[in-house]
């Protein structure tokens, strides 16, 4: 049984399509993921570490 080349073109659009919309519906959970993490990051800085960044991001 011979796989034409429509039925490949096909498979390799639908496999693509099919990625790009599990990254676009995976979005909102990667987000929430790296907030997350970032905010467990900042809790371990010590206070004067803590208070630089604050410094920093005021101006």
């Amino acid at each position: 049984m011979e796989v034409g080349t429509l039925a490949i073109v096909i498979a390799v659009i639908s496999g693509l399509a099919s990625f790009f919309v599990g990254r676009w519906l995976s979005r909102g959970r990667r987000e929430k993921k790296a907030a997350r993490e970032r905010a467990m990051a900042e809790a371990v800085q010590s206070r004067q570490v803590r208070r630089a960044r604050e410094r920093r991001e005021q101006r």
